[in-house]
C-alpha cells in the first residue's frame, strides 16, 4: 500500500512550497530545486527525479502549485516525450545526462519519426543509422518535425538492419541536433504558419551510448513514445501562456514561453473551435435558423463525448495504467469533432469564412480554423492508423492482410531509393 495520502501530499508539497517558491529567482534557479526536490514530476522514481507518487494523486499537486502559482518543470516542444522515453528505456547514463537537463530546459527535444517516403508507415523508415567503428552513422531524411529548429535533440528512429522484417530492423537513438552533419529546413503551411520542418542528416553522428536499449528495439521505444503523445500523460500542469506578474521568474517563463510556443499558436484552431460556435451563430443572426440550431446540436453532443472520452482516458492514468489504446480513441475522435466544427463554421459564415483580416469573421480566426483542421486528422498518427489500432487492439479484429513483415525489409518494394 502507497504511503502517501490525499492529505499527507497536500500538507507536505504545501509546507515545500511555502519554504521554497520564490518569484524573484530566476527560472533555471527554481527549476534546479523543484526538481531536485522531486516534485516537479513526482510520479517518477526518487532514484529519478521523482517521489514515486502514484498518479492518482498528481491532481492534488496540480492544485497546490496552482494555488500559489508556482512555475513547473519545462514542457517546450518533445521534452515530455523525451523525458518519459528516457525514463522507461534509457540506460542509467542517458538518464543522468538527459533528464534533469530537460525538466529544467536546459536541453530543448523534437521528435525525428516521419518521412516523406513512408506516409504513416512509421516501421517503413529508410533513414540509415550504420555502425562505423565507434559511431553510427545517420544519413536520411525526417519531415513534419515540429521545432526541430529549436531542438537541441532528436528522438531518432533508424533502420539499422535490412536484412530482417521491417520492424525488427529499427533502432532508437538520441541525436545531436547541432551537429554539423544536421540541416533544419523550415516548411511554410497553407495556414501561414511554419511550425514543421525536414531534417536533412547527411553523415551526422551518434556516439553508440545513445542507442537506447538494442539494436533492433527501435519500434517497441517508439511505441512508447507514441502512446504518451496520443494519450498526452504528460500533459501541462501550467497554462503556457504569458504572464504580465512583474517578478523575475514569470518575465523570464513570458520569454521562453515566447520563443518555444511560437510553432504552436495555431493548434487550438486544429481542434475545430467548437467553443466559438454559439457566439458565431448569434453574431451571424442564424442561431434561430432551425438547421443550424440542429448541427450545432449534433457538434455540442460529439464535443462532450469527446471530453468525455478524454476523461476517462485520464481516469485510466489516474489508476496508474500504462497509455493505451484509449489514446487512439481520444484521438479519432478530436479528428471527427474538428471537421464537424469546420462544416459548421462554414454553414454559419458562408463565403465570408474565407476572407482574412480586420473586416473578416472573427479577424481571420475561422478562416484560420478551416484550413488548419486538416492537421488533426494526420499529425501523431492519420485517422486510418487510428482506426487500425482500434479495431485490432480494442475490438480484437483480425489483422490487415500484409505482404512486408514476414521478410527482410531490403526485399519490400517501397517507395524511396534502393537502399545498398
Amino acid at each position: 500500500m502507497s504511503e502517501y495520502t490525499e492529505e499527507s501530499v497536500r500538507a507536505e508539497l504545501r509546507a515545500w512550497l511555502e519554504e521554497n517558491w520564490d518569484p524573484d529567482l530566476s527560472l533555471l534557479e527554481w527549476r534546479n530545486i523543484l526538481v531536485d526536490s522531486g516534485w516537479g514530476m513526482p510520479q517518477w522514481p526518487k532514484e529519478w527525479f521523482g517521489r514515486d507518487l502514484p498518479v492518482g494523486l498528481l491532481r492534488i499537486v496540480d492544485e497546490e502549485f496552482k494555488r500559489v502559482d508556482a512555475i513547473t518543470v519545462a514542457r517546450k516542444g518533445a521534452t515530455t516525450l523525451a523525458g518519459s522515453t528516457v525514463l522507461a528505456h534509457g540506460s542509467d547514463m542517458l538518464r543522468e545526462k538527459f533528464l534533469h537537463r530537460s525538466l529544467t530546459g536546459e536541453d530543448s527535444w523534437c521528435q525525428l519519426f516521419s518521412e516523406p517516403g513512408n506516409g504513416s508507415d512509421l516501421a517503413g523508415a529508410m533513414t540509415r543509422a550504420d555502425r562505423q567503428g565507434n559511431k553510427y552513422v545517420v544519413n536520411g531524411q525526417k519531415v513534419w518535425t515540429t521545432s526541430a529548429h529549436l531542438a537541441d535533440f532528436g528522438l531518432l528512429l533508424a533502420r539499422t538492419d535490412l536484412d530482417v522484417p521491417k520492424h525488427d530492423g529499427l533502432s532508437y537513438f538520441i541525436m545531436d541536433m547541432r551537429q554539423p552533419g544536421v540541416e533544419v529546413v523550415p516548411l511554410r503551411q497553407m495556414n501561414d504558419h511554419a511550425s514543421f520542418n525536414q531534417v536533412f542528416m547527411t553523415d551526422a553522428e551518434v556516439p553508440p551510448e545513445y542507442l537506447l536499449e538494442n539494436e533492433g528495439d527501435g519500434w517497441k521505444i517508439a511505441t512508447t513514445t507514441l502512446m504518451h503523445e496520443r494519450r498526452n500523460a504528460d500533459s501541462n500542469r501550467r497554462k503556457v501562456e504569458p504572464t504580465k506578474r512583474p517578478e523575475r521568474i514569470f518575465q523570464e517563463e513570458a520569454a521562453e514561453i515566447a520563443t518555444s510556443m511560437a510553432p504552436y499558436t495555431w493548434y487550438p484552431q486544429r481542434t475545430g473551435r467548437a467553443d466559438l460556435i454559439i457566439e458565431r451563430a448569434q453574431e451571424a443572426g442564424c442561431n434561430e435558423d432551425p438547421v443550424v440550431r440542429q448541427e450545432i446540436a449534433k457538434l455540442m453532443t460529439m464535443s462532450k463525448a469527446a471530453e468525455w472520452t478524454s476523461k476517462r482516458a485520464r481516469a485510466a492514468q489516474e489508476q496508474g495504467r500504462a497509455p493505451g489504446p484509449e489514446g487512439s480513441l481520444g484521438k479519432l475522435a478530436a479528428s471527427e469533432v474538428a471537421r464537424a466544427a469546420n462544416r459548421v463554421h462554414t454553414m454559419i459564415n458562408g463565403a465570408g469564412a474565407m476572407l482574412s483580416g480586420a473586416d473578416s469573421p472573427s479577424d481571420g480566426l475561422i478562416a484560420e480554423v478551416l484550413i488548419s483542421t486538416p492537421a488533426i486528422s494526420i499529425a501523431g498518427g492519420t485517422d486510418e492508423i487510428q482506426k487500425n489500432i482500434i479495431s485490432e487492439r480494442v475490438l480484437k479484429m483480425p489483422k490487415e492482410p500484409r505482404f512486408d513483415t514476414d521478410r527482410p525489409y531490403r526485399e519490400v518494394p517501397k517507395n524511396a531509393l534502393p537502399q545498398k
